[in-house]
């Protein structure tokens, strides 16, 4: 049986919240580029066919329902934490703090979150973490999807910069040809110094 992907936003409504937000990130992961969050307000019961966790979608299809919830979401709010952050506050600090700047670019603001994972933001809102939150949650599976296909986009571009590192093909993840290429090149700019995997050439880079 297919998973109710309405229910936790349902719930919040039943609670007397009105405005409803999903938030989930991009990029924790990867040896470069920035971490990305998004949040994303729906209208309630809106049909989006074929929406799901972003990692479970083909790359077409991504960019499809990115141009799509575009198109019907009352808000979208995006949350941008570079390189350097990522190094100075950690990857987890780095995660929420873009998702927090991504409910704080929402208009209208929500009085609810459904926040992908098991950590809750910083803020004054009401809000439930929820874990596999981007299968079991339409407006979370509408964050990832739009978090994914801001970051893809954001790589391309860095790609054009740094074409010795592939960026465009692996957008930062720990890839063979990625570690291989920071073996051979060293890091650039948006390498993240603090990392395994980076930080072993950090020394020889300088």
């Amino acid at each position: 049986m297919e998973a109710d992907l309405w229910a936790f936003e349902r719930n919040a409504h039943e609670m007397g919240c009105r405005i409803v937000a999903g938030i989930d990130e991009a990029g924790r992961g990867p040896l470069a580029g920035p971490v990305v969050s998004a949040a994303v307000i729906l209208p309630d019961g809106v049909a989006i066919p074929g929406i799901d966790d972003s990692k479970k979608l083909t790359p077409k299809r991504r960019h499809d329902l990115y141009d799509r919830l575009y198109e019907v979401s009352h808000a979208i709010g995006i949350g941008v934490v570079d390189a350097g952050e990522i190094d100075r506050i950690n990857i987890l600090q780095a995660t929420l703090g873009a998702m927090a700047m991504a409910v704080a670019n929402l208009d209208p603001r929500p009085d609810h979150l459904l926040i992908d994972g098991i950590f809750t933001i910083a803020s004054d809102l009401s809000q439930q973490a929820i874990k596999k939150g981007d299968s079991r949650s339409i407006s979370i599976a509408a964050a990832s999807i739009v978090a994914k296909v801001t970051r893809d986009r954001m790589m391309d571009q860095v790609d054009e910069l740094f074409p010795e590192f592939g960026f465009g093909r692996h957008k930062g993840y720990p890839t063979k040809t990625h570690r291989q290429a920071i073996q051979q090149h060293g890091c650039c700019p948006i390498h993240r110094r603090s990392f395994k995997g980076v930080k072993e050439y950090v020394e020889s880079d300088r």
